[in-house]
């Protein structure tokens, strides 16, 4: 049965991959679908960042993605309208690899959850 789950999962994530090739002619890497959530979630009509907005964009978007198990809860917006989140729950404790899926498995939710897939 794993197997199955794991082999839906690589297809689904195979899928956003593709969403994101065909929008942007590029193949992203997590750091880019991230990057692209977090726009979303910001929901601002500014193209360009600076480099340290990006970086919180992609918390932006990892704190959003997280919450679905609880992990981050959305405390407000602060003076800039930036989404701000707080830590509810702990992350499990993970190498690398392991955070990568978890992380991919939430992106995954998150695009069902908004019926992007």
């Amino acid at each position: 049965m794993k197997e199955t789950k794991e082999e839906t999962t690589k297809e689904k994530w195979f899928k956003i991959r593709t969403l994101f090739e065909e929008r942007f002619n590029k193949t992203p890497d997590l750091s880019a679908i991230l990057y692209i959530i977090g726009i979303r979630e910001l929901g601002k009509n500014q193209t360009e960042f600076k480099k340290e907005e990006k970086v919180r964009l992609m918390h932006i978007a990892t704190c959003r993605v997280l919450s679905t198990s609880g992990h981050y809860t959305l405390k407000g917006l602060d003076e800039q309208d930036w989404p701000v989140w707080e830590l509810a729950e702990k992350l499990p404790n993970q190498d690398m690899l392991e955070q990568e899926m978890y992380l991919r498995h939430h992106i995954i939710h998150y695009f069902e959850e908004e019926e992007l897939i």
